[in-house]
């Protein structure tokens, strides 16, 4: 253990000291001195073969690991070889002597054991293809990988402290000077990209996806992204391949188009987008929409239609999980007047509804829908909790609030405190397990460990009752990480739809051209190691809002919560106790 800690220092001093020889290299910082605009076939492979190259060294060359070599412009003084290779033999021996200019690679004195039977592995098979790589090539990465040191951080990728463990890689720079990067370094954003998902993305066995396939395809989408737009577009393509509710790329770019907004909300309701709420209470109803009209054309075509163009450039877990944001994203647009058709109880009605700009509206209430001011003693029986507006400092109050209700109701529509340990404390009467995690091995890229079970341990005052969960697909990330907490509670019941499947702490990530995007940096599965992502939190009984429901202002969800822990409905004065807080009055919690 004292050498596995003065070997981990030592790396740890070697990465300080490192810093500035990799900022001191200058040569590249006015552009990758790369034109090229299209790329053959032959290219295209060859840069293909660059890419994983590319990305494999930068996560298992010491001088790469170390950062004693400014990685980003060690592409650009390559890539000019690769694209003049006459054929694969010529980019692989460009390649073999590029590999041979960074430097040796001892011996290391603290190697890393080779990962087995864990959740991820790395997928390193081509190393061996001497077919793809040729003898030289392939003696050279082989070497490298069984040199590879025992590390606990890398210079582009840190970890986490604190308890978190997922990568951190704040190192990479954004390069936002360039309205549209040059291809040299459209490229390295396509790089940075595909290899942090290859060697650091958690969930990267449930992707179903041929990565390999992707990064072939959008090596000249990349190269011929010419414009701004064509270079975002290109990237949230890229990046929606991911399959990840973390992985996006918001820009201007982004489908629908504009700096304005519909002063309503859209919400899907029975598989329709329905208008279910204003976001100014003048504005809103002044349009001439009302509640649980059904949204079926706009600016002249059918939603379903707009919906099916967007889908390309959203990343998302599941099909439900898009089918939402795009249903909460139909009024945004271009300013100005926007002709709408509406089915209103059977009735076709045209309107021209004015599109505002966005930051005139209320749209943080667009983001959930829940019953704003945090707990609510709704009866003896009853009790209910919003965690959106709940408090950690607060988690004890709640419960001595609730105390002999038979019932309390946690919504989760909404993304939530994280009240995890301090609320789930007073909810538990023996240490209850609700997670595992799995966390990333420096020292063996693409590869995941699983760490200790993560439980609940119990403190007073406990609740006594039975807990009803309420979550839809609204609920993600931390979101769900709550509903698996509490949903470990015995007799809690899960009542909704299906959450989002995307859990696991953020990882951002800088892209050329200022842009950020992420990635869901750890696992999270169930103690049972059943998975969360793209799967989500599956409610045990499922209940939706109705179109009846919507014009009616009922919540059917916490009406079947209610009635599946109590045996009744919701009476009148609980009703009345959910209702909006007077705007003027302070909010209590």
């Amino acid at each position: 253990m004292k050498k596995q800690l003065a070997v981990l220092v030592a790396v740890s001093l070697q990465m300080a000291s490192c810093v500035t020889r990799a900022e001191v290299d200058r040569q590249f910082d006015t552009g990758s001195r790369m034109d090229t605009t299209s790329v053959t076939p032959i290219q295209v492979d060859n840069l293909f073969t660059l890419g994983k190259v590319w990305g494999f060294l930068k996560y298992h060359h010491p001088r790469a690991v170390d950062g004693a070599l400014h990685w980003d412009y060690e592409l650009f003084r390559v890539l000019p070889r690769i694209v003049g290779a006459a054929d694969a033999a010529s980019a692989n021996e460009a390649l073999h002597h590029w590999i041979r200019g960074l430097g040796s690679v001892p011996a290391c004195s603290w190697c890393a054991e080779e990962p087995v039977n864990r959740p991820v592995m790395p997928r390193l098979g081509w190393l061996s293809k001497r077919a793809l790589l040729g003898n030289e090539l392939t003696s050279d990465l082989q070497l490298i990988y069984a040199r590879r040191g025992a590390v606990a951080e890398q210079f582009y990728v840190a970890i986490r402290s604190g308890g978190a463990g997922n990568a951190d890689f704040s190192r990479e720079a954004g390069y936002p000077g360039d309205a549209v990067p040059d291809a040299g370094y459209r490229l390295l954003a396509l790089y940075r990209f595909w290899n942090i998902v290859e060697y650091w993305f958690p969930y990267r066995d449930v992707m179903q996806e041929d990565w390999d396939a992707v990064l072939r395809e959008f090596i000249p989408r990349l190269v011929g992204a010419l414009t701004r737009d064509d270079y975002e577009l290109a990237l949230m393509a890229l990046i929606a391949r991911v399959h990840d509710g973390h992985a996006n790329l918001w820009t201007a770019a982004r489908p629908p188009r504009g700096d304005c907004h519909l002063p309503v909300r859209v919400r899907l309701i029975e598989g329709q987008p329905v208008v279910d709420a204003y976001l100014d209470r003048y504005l809103g109803p002044a349009t001439g929409l009302e509640i649980g009209d059904v949204i079926q054309t706009l600016g002249g075509q059918s939603v379903d239609a707009l919906v099916q163009s967007w889908r390309p450039y959203y990343g998302v877990s599941h099909e439900s999980a898009y089918q939402h944001q795009a249903a909460a994203t139909l009024p945004r647009g271009a300013c100005g007047p926007t002709p709408l058709e509406v089915k209103r109880l059977g009735r076709s009605i045209e309107r021209t509804v004015e599109r505002v700009p966005s930051n005139s509206l209320e749209l943080a209430a667009s983001s959930g829908h829940h019953h704003p001011g945090a707990f609510r003693r709704l009866s003896d029986e009853l009790a209910y909790l919003e965690l959106s507006g709940a408090r950690v400092h607060d988690s004890s109050r709640y419960v001595e609030r609730a105390a002999g209700a038979q019932c309390l109701v946690l919504d989760i529509r909404n993304y939530p405190e994280f009240v995890v340990f301090s609320l789930g404390q007073h909810l538990v009467s023996r240490e209850t397990p609700f997670a595992l995690i799995t966390e990333p091995d420096p020292s063996n890229p693409g590869s995941f460990i699983w760490t200790d079970p993560i439980a609940l341990t119990p403190a007073a005052p406990l609740f006594k009752g039975r807990l009803a969960i309420l979550v839809d697909e609204v609920s993600m990330s931390r979101a769900e990480y709550v509903a698996m907490a509490f949903r470990s509670v015995p007799g809690a019941i899960v009542v909704g739809s299906t959450t989002a499947g995307a859990d696991g702490n953020y990882s951002a990530l800088s892209l050329p051209g200022g842009l950020r995007t992420g990635i869901s940096g750890l696992g999270v599965y169930y103690p049972d190691r059943r998975p969360t992502q793209r799967v989500g939190i599956v409610p045990d009984i499922v209940a939706r809002p109705t179109l009846a429901g919507i014009r009616s202002g009922e919540d059917e969800v916490l009406e079947v919560a209610v009635k599946a822990v109590l045996g009744r409905t919701l009476t009148a004065a609980e009703r009345a106790a959910l209702r909006p807080p007077d705007p003027g009055a302070p909010t209590k919690h």
